[in-house]
């Protein structure tokens, strides 16, 4: 197994951080008001890292004839655990949702066959009809559901063509891709979307460009040394999404942002080198081990303090109590997850489906 970049592994936990306070801040305040207007793209982040990340770990290993079918392993193996346990969170958090009434009701009643189709169909990541009080999303069992659909249909480009591409024809694809990316956000005025039925045509757009760009990245080889990487490094990410929004140019700016900001940001990532010493480098490698667990997992409990929340009205201070020990709950159930599941799961997997193989 190659070496981790410690620094990229930071900060695709300083990013997914980042979206679950996000989505916090969401059911606290309005759309114009609420702080980090841009932590969505968070999840174009996640896509550029996976570009450069599946490049540098498979690449190399693709050429030289792993096959398709071993890579799509490796991969469900790394991705795939903690869906199932994400999609039976959801069905839960759904059902015992206290907090659902008329305020909230979006749709008509379903029936019990209705949600085994969905419950089913999110165990392998294929949209399906909404739940009622879902609003409109193409994953409502698990809401992050999404961006991991559009991470599989990435993998599979990349595990069947992807990796062969010429250089001229990569960076062709990536001018293309950033075209449509810039197109749709000018159109849209934000990248917000995708999650929904109602732009689900964005969804693909949103995850082609960064992750051709975080692949190129790779193949290139572009580096930037810069001191004290991870922290400066976060901190210019949680700067970029935390800016206001920009009014008739914001859509240009979300879009300049995945297309130039976050490329940079991983060239000086990967710039510091594979290892990273000391206490920060033992941050990143947890913070990145989390990052995915705490990711999958957030959503089911962020809808039901959504709901508390609009339908009790709490005071001030009790709401801001209610959400800081939100978060830290988030993240403990991360924690839970990564270290009683997930780890101990895909070693099982990758020693008894992997081991011939490796």
């Amino acid at each position: 197994m190659k070496a981790h970049y410690d620094v990229l592994d930071g900060l695709r936990g300083t990013a997914a951080l980042a979206i679950v306070l996000f989505h916090i801040f969401e059911m606290l305040f309005d759309a114009d008001h609420a702080p980090m207007p841009h932590a969505f793209l968070a999840a174009d982040f996640f896509f550029a890292l996976s570009g450069f990340v599946v490049g540098y770990a498979y690449e190399a290993r693709l050429k030289q004839g792993m096959g398709f079918a071993a890579f799509a392993r490796r991969r469900l193996i790394r991705l795939h655990p903690v869906v199932l346990v994400a999609a039976s969170w959801g069905l839960i958090g759904w059902l015992i949702d206290p907090f659902v009434g008329d305020k909230q009701t979006v749709g008509v009643a379903i029936s019990a066959g209705q949600l085994a189709l969905i419950f089913v169909l999110s165990l392998f990541l294929l949209p399906s009809p909404t739940l009622p009080n879902e609003y409109g999303e193409t994953h409502s069992i698990n809401g992050p559901s999404w961006t991991l659909f559009q991470e599989y249909l990435a993998n599979i480009f990349y595990g069947l063509f992807g990796y062969r591409m010429g250089l001229k024809l990569h960076i062709a694809l990536c001018i293309a891709a950033s075209a449509a990316l810039a197109l749709t956000a000018h159109r849209l005025g934000w990248l917000g979307c995708g999650w929904q039925w109602e732009y689900f045509w964005v969804a693909p757009i949103r995850m082609a460009a960064p992750f051709l760009m975080g692949l190129l990245v790779f193949r290139l080889g572009w580096r930037v040394k810069i001191p004290h990487a991870w922290v400066l490094l976060s901190v210019l990410l949680i700067a970029v999404l935390s800016l206001p929004k920009l009014g008739a140019f914001n859509g240009v700016f979300e879009a300049a942002c995945v297309v130039f900001v976050f490329p940079l940001i991983l060239a000086a990532g990967a710039g510091t080198g594979k290892a990273t010493a000391g206490m920060a480098g033992k941050l990143c490698r947890f913070v990145g081990q989390l990052s995915y667990p705490v990711y999958i997992i957030h959503y089911p409990l962020i809808y039901i303090f959504g709901h508390w929340v609009w339908s009790t009205g709490p005071a001030r201070p009790t709401l801001l109590l209610a959400a800081g020990l939100l978060y830290a709950v988030e993240i403990g159930l991360g924690v839970l997850l990564l270290y009683a599941y997930d780890l101990p799961l895909r070693a099982w997997l990758a020693k008894k489906f992997l081991a011939k193989t490796a």
